[in-house]
């Protein structure tokens, strides 16, 4: 009897060790997978959010978030997580010391956490603001070239099943891995936005050049003054291009920084249509508001900064004596978001150029002797997108265009 117990306890063991086997095949065939896309992803947001996903996979967890070091503050923000918007990650820093997070990165060692009640350094801030629950948690280091970047944290395991060694030697494999291409994403992005901003700073830059050689001739006032005008007007676009290039620069490596409270969308409108109504009146146009006095809880300081570029835009693009209308009302996709709308009615743009307008640099051909730097949307839009919201337009030649945007109310 006991020989027979002995010989189907070892078909069970060896039943065991073969799935187990299999199980870890199939894990590391999927490892080599994701490696292969995230190695072939140079767009950031949408790199972090594939380890994101790949982390909750491979770990069979219910939340995982990539916390990065800031280069400039040396502070630890959210990246990237399953179950943050983004502006909460935008809204809560994770301090280095009183934090497991703060911890790994500090010491570039792993973390496991089985009860998170008894750990006396879990920093208990995010779960209050998010109202989850985190019951268990592994933190492993982002490191590359020897230097640690940021944490990848995987979140409460399905049905609070044990977390194993292969857990934490898979989430580490995919963390190094995850680290290698934040960098190289980092490293394309800061070398594609300096190429197109010196391409873009030749032009006012050989302008001031050329002033600069016809004021050495001997030439009448009146066209000395001329020159020194256009010298004037360069210099001023210059100054112009290296605020909105430093602006799109922070926003895009992830260094701007939302402050969210909550405020009242109409008197936003208000005080925007007030700054800007002395260029509205000098072009005849009439401006008013159509809304509701609905809460927004965002950035104040940004969400103008994306109300006066589309209202500056509306202004310089319209017919003399044309109107302008700023509409608010709740999103009809989603009653805790809040739309926004700047319409006017100036000679509209084309379908062909629609599609081009969120492009860096991009100028309606024809409209280049009105004065921009062609980052204006672009920055307006990576801020409506940084408060996890959308926008987008519509526009019909000869009637005008509506440029419209979503920010989150208290609700959302």
């Amino acid at each position: 009897m006991t020989s027979t117990e002995d010989r189907f306890r070892d078909l069970s063991e060896s039943d065991e060790t073969a799935q187990r086997y299999l199980r870890l095949k199939a894990r590391y065939e999927r490892l080599m997978e994701i490696s292969r896309q995230l190695n072939s992803t140079l767009d950031l947001s949408a790199l972090l959010n594939k380890i994101i996903k790949a982390a909750t996979e491979l770990t069979e967890t219910e939340a995982a978030s990539i916390m990065l070091i800031d280069p400039t503050t040396g502070e630890l923000r959210f990246e990237a997580a399953s179950n943050m918007t983004p502006g909460a990650m935008a809204s809560i820093t994770t301090p280095m010391e009183g934090s497991l997070a703060g911890w790994v990165a500090t010491t570039g060692e792993t973390v496991l956490v089985e009860d998170t009640r008894n750990e006396k350094r879990f920093f208990g801030q995010v779960d209050k603001i998010l109202r989850f629950n985190t019951r268990n948690l592994v933190g492993v280091p982002m490191e590359t070239h020897g230097k640690i970047i940021g944490v990848l944290e995987a979140i409460n395991k399905i049905e609070d099943r044990p977390w194993t060694d292969e857990d934490i030697e898979t989430l580490s494999t995919l963390a190094a891995q995850a680290a290698i291409a934040i960098e190289n994403a980092r490293l394309f992005q800061q070398s594609d936005f300096i190429d197109e901003m010196v391409h873009e700073l030749r032009t006012p830059l050989a302008a001031l050049k050329a002033s600069t050689v016809l004021l050495l001739r001997d030439l009448p006032e009146e066209r000395r003054i001329e020159i020194i005008r256009t010298m004037q007007s360069e210099t001023e676009r210059l100054s112009r291009m290296a605020t909105d290039f430093l602006d799109l620069a922070r926003l895009e490596s992830g260094r701007a920084r939302l402050n969210l409270e909550v405020f009242n969308s109409y008197d936003l409108v208000r005080e925007s249509l007030e700054i800007v109504r002395h260029q509205a009146d000098e072009k005849g146009l009439t401006m008013h508001i159509d809304g509701e006095h609905l809460p927004i809880y965002a950035d104040r300081s940004k969400s103008k900064q994306v109300l006066l570029n589309l209202l500056t835009n509306a202004i310089k693009y319209n017919l003399e004596n044309g109107r302008i209308t700023c509409i608010i009302r709740p999103d009809e996709e989603d009653a805790d978001w809040v739309r926004f709308a700047v319409q006017d009615t100036g000679p509209g743009i084309s379908e062909e150029y629609q599609k081009r307008m969120f492009e860096k640099f991009f100028r309606v051909p024809g409209s280049e002797a009105t004065q921009g730097t062609g980052l204006g949307l672009v920055i307006a839009k990576r801020i409506v997108e940084q408060h996890g919201g959308k926008m987008w337009l519509e526009s019909q030649l000869g009637v005008g265009s509506t440029f419209f945007f979503t920010l989150p109310s208290p609700e959302a």
